[in-house]
Order: structure tokens, then sequence, then C-alpha cells
């Protein structure tokens, strides 16, 4: 047989029976590939048995493939991306289920009352303000205009005191009337007689002093808040986080004594393969119990958020 024909046969195997032979070849037992990768055995052995539903979730799942296919001597490249065929059609049947379920619908809806609910907002804002600008700023502004144009204007209270003013004599050239023997009064007004007299002739003009621009009392959606994640390992462990828009903060193999410090935008989702490993665990700063979630085969998916 060619190598063209070997590699043909070893290309349409199953991943499981790949690295079963590989290890059978080398001489190595299931618990010293558990061993080496610091799992369970019976993680390892549901891998060759192609029962992958025990692992739960893909992502740890290729981790394990992807080390276990190193340790025997593998292309890690190569039985991944047989990996991904073979769990392709699940993947499409568990799509199908998703979009039967009548929570997707009910999820949709909320999404579509929640971007409607944010536009009305947004209409009546703009709404409020445009109230605001009729009802406050549009009064000031031709209160103040009707009062520039008052004092620009002369009235003819104005023009009779200018009047007076210019017969007023001003110097000693003036020769005085002679004295006829008889005393003529000259009636005298108070100083405020005129004023007053000009002020009643002038409209009163009232600025208010109320703010000019109400600020409409509009609840807005926050902006993204941004949440810390601290975890302390005491053993080897994979671990993944990402934030709310789905961005992958971390995914990694922590070690024993390593520690995880991240920040993202809050939900954090947070993926744990190994609970037992986890030393301490702070969100926020505060202490997080990961007895308020479900744990699976060591492995526990929750969400964190503010």
């Amino acid at each position: 047989m060619t190598s063209d024909e070997t590699e043909q046969t070893v290309s349409t195997e199953a991943v499981s029976q790949q690295l079963k032979k590989a290890r059978e070849k080398h001489g190595l037992s299931v618990s010293q590939i558990a061993d080496a990768q610091h799992l369970r055995a019976t993680i390892i052995q549901a891998i060759e048995n192609g029962d992958y539903g025990q692992i739960g979730s893909e992502l740890f799942l290729k981790g394990y493939i992807r080390a276990y296919a190193k340790q025997v001597g593998l292309s890690g490249d190569a039985v991944i991306a047989e990996l991904d065929r073979e769990l392709e059609p699940a993947r499409q049947q568990k799509a199908r289920e998703r979009e039967a379920s009548p929570l997707v619908d009910i999820e949709r809806r909320k999404n579509r009352k929640r971007r409607i609910g944010k536009l009305l907002m947004i209409i009546m804002a703009f709404v409020l303000v445009g109230a605001a600008v009729i009802l406050f700023v549009v009064p000031k502004f031709t209160a103040g205009e009707a009062g520039a144009s008052l004092s620009t204007t002369s009235t003819p209270g104005d023009q009779a005191v200018a009047a007076n003013s210019a017969e007023e004599p001003t110097g000693s050239g003036v020769q005085p009337e002679p004295n006829t023997g008889v005393d003529v009064e000259t009636p005298v007004l108070p100083d405020n007689a005129v004023d007053s007299t000009i002020e009643d002739r002038i409209p009163i003009v009232t600025l208010s002093t109320e703010p000019a621009l109400a600020q409409p009392s509009v609840s807005e959606d926050a902006g993204p808040v941004s949440g810390n994640l601290e975890i302390a390992f005491s053993g080897d462990c994979w671990v993944q986080v990402r934030d709310a828009t789905g961005h992958q903060l971390t995914s990694s193999l922590k070690r024993a004594g390593d520690t995880l410090d991240v920040s993202g935008e809050t939900p954090l989702n947070v993926v744990i393969g190994a609970v037992d490993t986890v030393k301490t665990i702070r969100f926020q700063g505060e202490a997080v119990n990961l007895r308020d979630f479900p744990v699976e085969n060591n492995r526990v998916e929750f969400t964190l958020t503010i």
C-alpha cells in the first residue's frame, strides 16, 4: 500500500479511532494519557469512544483532543480539522432545535420591544427639548429684542426735556429781564416729575428669571459597565471568559499557582473546566461562591453581571 493510500485511510477514520490507535502504537495506557493531561481517565475513555457529549463544551473538547494528539505524535491541526467535520452535523441539528424552540421566538419579541422602546424614548426626548425651547427660550429672546428697540427709540418726553435744556441760559452774557415791580413766581417741578412722566409713557418690560432651558427628565440607558474577574488556581484548569459583546478575554490552561485577572464589558460568561482547582474567585472585589452554580463533571459555566 502506498503512502498516499495510507494517508487517505487515516484521514477517513474517526478522530476517536485515530487517537486510540496512535496511543496503542506508542504502548500507552488510558491512565497514562489522563495523568499527563491532569484529567480523569473517564474523559479520555469518552474521547476514544466518540462520546463527546460527556465533555460538554466544544472548547474544552478541542483542547483535550489537541493535547492528546500531540502526546501520541499526531498533528493537532489535522486532527482538529477532522473533528470539526465530525461535529458539523451535530452543530446543524442543535441550530435547528434552537430555531424551533418557542423560547427563541419569545426572546426575539423581547429584543424587538426593547428596540422600539428605546426609539420611543429618543423621540420623546426630542419632543420635550423642542417644547422647552418654545416655552422658555423663544419668549426670552423676544423680550430681549423688544427691550433693545425701546432703548434706541426716543419718546416725546425725552424730546421735551431736551428742548427745555436748550432754552436754559448757560452763560453770563444773557441780560436779565428788567424788574417791573411785579413778582412773578415761576413754578418749579420736582426733580422726579419729568422722570415719572417719562416712565408713565414707557411700557414696562419684565424679563423672566426662570431658567432658559429646562432639562427634561428623560431616562436613558446607561453606557456599558466594565467588570473585573480574579481567579487563583491550585491545580491545572482550562478557563474561558467572554464579555457581553462575545469578545474572548481569555481561553487557556492555567497551572497550579497561576492567577487570572481580566476585565471586560458585563455580563461576563465564564467557563471553568476543573472546579476543584479553583482556589479563590472574586468579581468586582467580592468573593463568588461556585456552589451557587450547577457543576457537571467538575465543570461549571455561569454568567457574572453587576
